[in-house]
């Protein structure tokens, strides 16, 4: 399982790598990089979500180049042989967007975690953080890319006419009928045809943020038609809360490592010239 609980890491801060991978959406006002700076768990280093992706795309969180994440991992002083925590203080659980950066660029399964219910929970139980950054020694990272983790608008296309994998939306069900404004500029209403939803927050306990249990997340699956089944695609916004569903798919398929359309409806649902939005 792709989880630790905070009494693991309270009990291993010293033992492995920890990052803060805070993420919010742009309506919410908040920046994680300076909640960041006031508080965080001991011996944190945040990772900057927007930052951390490809700057040549107007596209948001697309990942970087293999030469700029290793740029990015290696400043960071992550070894290839370094056991991660990824945790966050969002809504939309970022740090599982973190987890499968990670994860695409080859860091092994076993060495890769997130902490079951982020910020939220380690606060709730009155756990220590502190507002000072660690010094950072540089390593030298080696990425090894895992293309066939993440699926372009063509194979999204292609799929839509040979249904090769399920595509399942983690967006609210609104947002998916298109009732509801997409938050970024230029992108319609709507859903890509012939997928289904399943909004990430049916994932989890919202008192505390964790993940729900596997019996329970197995019945939230199949109530889409999913189960054991290895050919699950996750899509979303922009890729954020896609890995959510990922994650929360492989607690109950071990075997599952997450495949995710990394355009997301961002490039899906993009208005063209000869459009108007809805």
């Amino acid at each position: 399982m792709a989880l630790v609980s905070t009494q693991w890491l309270a009990d291993n801060l010293n033992k492995v790598k920890i990052l803060d991978s805070s993420w919010h959406m742009p309506s919410t006002n908040r920046d994680g990089y300076k909640e960041y700076k006031k508080e965080h768990i001991v011996n944190s280093i945040f990772f900057d979500i927007d930052k951390n992706s490809n700057q040549n795309t107007d596209l948001p969180h697309m990942l970087p180049e293999k030469k700029t994440w290793e740029k990015i991992v290696s400043e960071m002083g992550i070894s290839n042989n370094d056991k991660i925590i990824i945790y966050d203080n969002s809504d939309v659980i970022s740090a599982c967007r973190c987890w499968y950066q990670f994860l695409y660029f080859g860091h092994k399964p076993e060495l890769n975690f997130v902490l079951n219910g982020g910020l939220k929970k380690w606060k709730q139980e009155n756990r220590k953080t502190i507002n000072k950054n660690i010094t950072l020694n540089p390593s030298n990272y080696i990425a090894s890319e895992k293309f066939h983790l993440v699926k372009s608008r063509i194979e999204i296309d292609e799929n839509i006419k040979k249904n090769k994998f399920k595509l399942v939306d983690a967006r609210s069900r609104k947002r998916f009928l298109g009732l509801e404004k997409e938050p970024r500029h230029g992108v319609k209403n709507g859903s890509i045809p012939n997928s289904q939803c399943l909004p990430f927050v049916q994932c989890l306990n919202l008192k505390d943020n964790t993940f729900l249990d596997r019996d329970t997340l197995k019945e939230k699956f199949e109530s889409i038609g999913i189960k054991n089944d290895e050919n699950v695609v996750f899509t979303c916004g922009s890729g954020i809360t896609a890995s959510v569903l990922g994650l929360a798919y492989s607690i109950i398929n071990d075997k599952y490592v997450p495949k995710i359309y990394d355009g997301s409806w961002s490039e899906y649902g993009k208005v063209n010239e000869n459009e108007k939005i809805n």
